[in-house]
């Protein structure tokens, strides 16, 4: 049982000092004075609520401006990404037009950075194969005219063969 409770029992069970119950004007100055202090305690906690209650209306208000904010900036980032998307499509478009020798497939990338890399990368690729093509070429290297004529070798032919040579020599 809580105390007050306790001191209600207590002053209800208890005679009243006075016997025709009749309040003394001690009792009344003290039952007025708690009666004030209360008053001022209920308006403080009116007061305090009031204002937790403005700043709750506050904080609800900034939040409504911020989810608003962050709604603008998200559309604002789609936007972009949109804009930078189209931006790579006609960059990377414009480097295989200008690299014809480089096949398409090895251009590639989502950001120009990546492109960049890629036709560098490419066209390292494609000056390895170009020399060494060059190379196969030098060492494949057939001389320039016909060969010399020499004179028909007559082994393994057949006599008709020899006749036939032999006219045609003529």
């Amino acid at each position: 049982m809580p105390e007050d409770e306790k001191k209600e029992t207590k002053e209800t069970q208890e005679p009243p000092e006075n016997p025709n119950e009749v309040s003394t004007p001690e009792d009344l100055e003290a039952i007025k004075a708690e009666l004030e202090e209360e008053k001022k305690a209920k308006a403080a906690a009116e007061a305090a609520l009031a204002e937790k209650d403005a700043r709750i209306a506050e904080l609800e208000a900034s939040l409504s401006e911020a989810k608003q904010g962050s709604e603008a900036a998200a559309a604002e980032l789609a936007s972009v990404k949109e804009a930078n998307a189209q931006a790579v499509a006609k960059y990377i478009d414009a480097i295989r037009a200008a690299n014809p020798t480089i096949p398409q497939d090895i251009i590639a990338g989502d950001a120009i950075e990546e492109i960049d890399a890629s036709v560098e990368k490419a066209q390292s690729i494609a000056s390895a194969v170009k020399a060494s093509l060059e190379a196969q070429a030098k060492e494949a290297k057939v001389p320039a005219g016909a060969p010399a004529r020499g004179e028909i070798s007559l082994e393994g032919l057949s006599p008709r063969e020899k006749i036939a040579a032999g006219i045609q020599q003529k």
